[in-house]
């Protein structure tokens, strides 16, 4: 598996949805590890086959958003999609729009706050996985388009109106390379120092977040938000 799928696994088995939508659903590896009859899950993917054992599944282009003709949904999963997305403020919201009340959205994509990825945007000016792509923009060629950090997730987040947003590290194998931490003290300084002249509890947590591990070395995202109760 994948590091992050895991993460997303153990995620769902603690929210315990009866329905969740899984865009882009990709190869359908969600319902291969969800495989409980008690949890129906909907895929949405514009270049794959439709997965096995998913009660739905449609073929749409993510750039318009969640189609309005599906049902709401105790959870939404979109591993490795975001970046893909010109227009992810529609995305959201149109995710959170297909969302139960208190029902959650789980996101992964890659990190671009990872030492080794702000150092090859120093030296080349475009993070790894984000290249320049003159003369090769077409549709259908999966193209990265959008670099994500902890922080962009979040604030697109929070425009969208989710709410309880979090941040599950991603460190595939539990450790951080010695080069990596020189590097990241700076910017690790820069969080902590944010974090002790916060003017909020909840501005405090989102600088303590940014100067953790999960922000500053994992390769890869995980992160949640609810939709309100009361929406």
């Amino acid at each position: 598996m994948k590091a992050y799928q895991p993460i997303v696994c153990s995620i769902a088995e603690l929210a315990r949805p009866r329905s969740i939508l899984d865009l882009p659903s990709g190869s359908g590896w969600l319902r291969r590890v969800i495989n409980r009859p008690d949890v129906a899950i909907d895929g949405i993917d514009l270049y794959e086959e439709p997965p096995a054992g998913y009660r739905n599944f449609l073929c749409r282009d993510l750039e318009e958003g969640v189609p309005d003709e599906l049902d709401s949904y105790d959870m939404i999963v979109s591993c490795e999609g975001i970046e893909h997305i010109a227009n992810p403020g529609l995305f959201l919201k149109s995710a959170r729009r297909h969302l139960n009340p208190g029902g959650m959205i789980v996101i992964t994509t890659p990190n671009t706050w990872y030492p080794g990825a702000r150092w090859q945007y120093f030296q080349r000016g475009f993070f790894p996985g984000f290249p320049a792509l003159a003369a090769r923009i077409e549709p259908g060629t999966h193209m990265h388009i959008l670099p994500w950090s902890w922080p962009q997730l979040h604030l697109h987040l929070s425009l969208a109106g989710f709410t309880n947003i979090e941040l599950h590290p991603c460190l595939e194998d539990g450790r951080t390379r010695w080069i990596e931490r020189i590097l990241a003290l700076p910017m690790k300084a820069y969080c902590r120092r944010k974090a002790r002249i916060s003017h909020s509890p909840k501005e405090r947590q989102f600088w303590t977040i940014c100067a953790g591990p999960g922000a500053l070395y994992a390769r890869r995202l995980v992160v949640s938000g609810r939709n309100p109760a009361n929406s």
